[in-house]
C-alpha cells in the first residue's frame, strides 16, 4: 500500500468482507511470498491456485493417485514449487508452472502440517507434523525421515527419544505436536504437550539445544514465526496466545546457539537448557479473551508484523480477532454463521483470507473512506458552498509567487529508473533468482468448440469454478451464444431496421394529417 495516501487514523487492518471464492470444498490456504497467488487445498484431493489480482483460477493441481482431502499447502521461497499433504499419508511436491508432479512420498502417519525449507529456492526437505507421532524432517528426494525429539532428557546419557505412536491397547496416546522452521530454516522450534518450546538444530546433532517453558505448562497447539523472523507466536490449550521476541540473529542463528550452549555451565541438563532458552526467546505479550475464555484457531502475524490475528474456535462462529503488538484488542471481524478452520494475512496489503467449514474462502479488506486531503495537503473540505475571490494571477502560467520560490531540485541530475529498491519485507531476496509472481493465462478452448447448447454448457462449467463476480458475465455470454449463426444475426438486424423505418414513416404521416386538420380549422 502507498503509505502516503492512507489515513493513519483509520488503521491498516481489514474491516469488511469484500468478496468470497468458491470452488468445491476448500479446507486450507496459503499465499505465495508476494501475495499474488493463493493456493487452496480441497476435499477432493485437488490444489487450486487462484490469481489473487483477478480472483480467477490460474491452475488446478490434481493427482490421479490421491483423492484424499488436503490437510496443508505450502509454497517454496520463490513460488516455483508447492508442497501438498493429504489425509492418505502422502506428501506431493508440484512444479507450479508446468503443473507436473515432482515427487510423492508416503509416510506412516497422516500429516496435519507440512512446511518446505524456507532458506532454499528449490527445497527438497520439509518439516512434517504427523497426527500421532513426533515431528520429523523429510527428504523428499530420498524419502528418508529424521524424527525430532519432543521431550528433554533427564540425564546426560539418556536419549530424548519420542514416545511410541500407540500403546499396547492400540489407542493413540500421543498429543499432536506443533513445529516450525525459523526464517532461515537452520533451526526448528517445537511446541510439545508439556508446555515447552524446544529449539532443535536439525542440521548437526538433531538434539535439543534450548528450552523455553510456559508458565501454565499447557499443550502448545500452534507455533509460527513472523515474516521478518523477529517474533514467535504460540497458541496453547490454556486459551492464551503468547508472543515471544527472538533474540537470536537472523543469519547464523544455529552458530550463535552453539556458542551459547558451550559458554553456559550447569550440571543439571534441564536447567542448562532453560538458561540457554532464556537467551533465545523472551515473552513479550499475551493475548486472550478474558470474558469468554475461548479457544483460538490459526493465529498468525500480519505481513509487516504489526498486528496479531486469530480465529475463534467456537462452533458456528466466524469471528476474527485483531490485536496490536501492545496487546490491545483493535477489531473483531464477524462473518457468516459458519465455523472458521483456516486463516491467512496477505503478505503486503491489509487483507485477511479465511476459510469456513462449508468450504468458502472469504476475503476481508479495508473499508476505505474518501480523504482528498491525503492527495493534496493544502486541500480543504467545505461543509457548504463559500464565495471565493481568486487572485489576479492565480491561474496564470507563471504566477509571481512561483517565480519567487527557489527550486531545490537539480534538473541536470540523471534519474535512475533501472535500480530496483529492496522492500523491507523482502530484504533477503536473491535478485539473481527469478521469482514466480503470476501464472501465464491459458486460452479457454470453449470459444473454438461447436455450435449450439454444448458450448453454452461448457461455459457455465468454466464460470462456475470462478469467483461469484463472474456469474453476471457468464449469463451475458450465454445470452450472446443463443444466436446460432452470423447470418441469422444479420437477418434480425435488417428486420429491426426495416420495422423502425415503417414506424417512423407512419408517425410522420399521422403528424402531417393532424397538422393539416388544425390548419383547416
Amino acid at each position: 500500500m502507498n503509505a502516503q495516501i492512507i489515513d493513519p487514523l483509520q488503521g491498516d487492518f481489514p474491516e469488511v468482507i469484500e468478496e468470497y471464492l468458491e470452488h468445491g470444498v476448500m479446507k486450507c490456504i496459503a499465499f505465495n511470498r508476494r501475495g499474488t497467488l493463493l493456493a487452496a487445498g480441497c476435499v477432493d484431493g485437488s490444489c487450486v491456485i487462484w490469481d489473487f489480482e483477478t480472483r480467477g483460477i490460474a491452475k488446478e493441481l490434481r493427482d490421479k493417485d490421491s483423492v484424499a482431502p488436503i490437510t496443508s499447502v505450502c509454497w517454496s521461497k520463490y513460488g516455483h514449487r508447492i508442497l501438498v499433504s493429504a489425509a492418505d499419508k502422502s506428501l506431493t511436491l508440484w512444479d507450479v508452472v508446468s503443473g507436473k508432479k515432482i515427487t510423492r512420498t508416503i509416510l506412516e502417519q497422516t500429516s496435519l502440517l507440512a512446511r518446505l525449507h524456507p532458506g532454499s529456492s528449490t527445497p527438497s526437505t520439509c518439516l512434517v507434523c504427523p497426527l500421532s507421532s513426533a515431528p520429523m524432517v523429510v527428504d523428499l528426494e530420498t524419502g528418508t525421515t529424521t524424527v525430532l525429539p519432543v521431550t528433554v532428557p533427564e540425564t546426560v546419557n539418556e536419549v530424548a527419544a519420542p514416545p511410541r505412536n500407540k500403546s499396547s491397547d492400540a489407542t493413540p496416546h500421543f498429543t499432536p505436536t506443533a513445529a516450525c522452521f525459523n526464517k532461515r530454516g537452520d533451526l526448528v522450534y517445537v511446541g510439545n504437550s508439556k508446555g515447552e518450546i524446544l529449539i532443535i538444530d536439525h542440521n548437526r546433532s538433531v538434539e535439543i539445544q534450548a528450552v523455553v517453558p510456559i508458565s501454565t505448562a499447557a499443550v502448545i497447539k500452534n507455533i509460527a514465526f513472523s515474516r521478518n523472523g523477529l517474533y514467535l507466536l504460540t497458541n496453547s490449550n490454556d486459551r492464551i496466545i503468547r508472543m515471544y521476541e527472538n533474540l537470536l540473529p537472523q543469519r547464523d542463528g544455529s552458530i550463535t546457539l552453539q556458542e551459547l550452549v558451550k559458554t553456559t555451565d550447569n550440571h543439571d541438563v534441564l536447567e542448562k537448557l532453560k538458561v540457554v532458552g532464556s537467551k533465545c526467546l523472551v515473552l513479550v505479550r499475551e493475548f486472550q479473551d478474558t470474558i469468554t475464555k475461548m479457544h483460538w484457531k490459526a493465529p498468525c502475524f500480519s505481513g509487516d508484523g504489526e498486528w496479531v490475528i486469530a480465529g475463534s474456535a467456537s462452533k458456528g462462529e466466524h469471528k476474527i480477532y485483531i490485536w496490536d503488538k501492545a496487546g490491545y484488542l483493535i477489531k473483531i471481524l464477524e462473518g457468516p454463521k459458519e465455523a472458521l478452520i483456516d486463516l491467512a494475512w496477505h503478505p503486503i496489503h491489509p487483507i485477511v483470507v479465511s476459510v469456513s467449514l462449508a468450504g468458502f474462502v472469504y476475503i476481508w479488506a479495508k473499508d476505505y473512506t474518501e480523504n482528498w486531503s491525503a492527495f493534496a495537503p493544502d486541500f480543504k473540505e467545505l461543509e457548504e458552498n463559500e464565495e471565493y475571490v481568486e487572485r489576479e494571477d492565480e491561474f496564470d502560467l507563471m504566477p509571481e509567487t512561483e517565480k519567487v520560490k527557489e527550486s531545490g531540485v537539480n534538473e541536470d541530475e540523471e534519474v535512475d529508473i533501472v535500480t530496483v529498491e529492496k522492500e523491507d519485507g523482502f530484504s533477503d531476496s536473491d535478485m539473481s533468482q527469478e521469482e514466480l509472481c503470476f501464472l501465464p493465462a491459458i486460452p479457454c478452448p470453449d470459444e473454438q468448440q461447436g455450435k449450439g447448447g454444448g458450448s453454452s454448457s461448457k461455459l457455465m462449467e468454466s464460470t462456475h469454478s470462478e469467483s461469484p463476480v463472474s456469474e453476471d458475465a457468464a449469463m451475458e455470454g450465454l445470452a450472446a451464444n443463443n444466436a446460432s449463426s452470423p447470418h441469422e444475426g444479420k437477418l434480425l438486424l435488417s428486420s429491426f431496421r426495416f420495422l423502425c423505418n415503417i414506424l417512423f414513416i407512419g408517425g410522420v404521416q399521422r403528424f402531417y394529417s393532424h397538422w393539416t386538420e388544425i390548419v383547416r380549422i
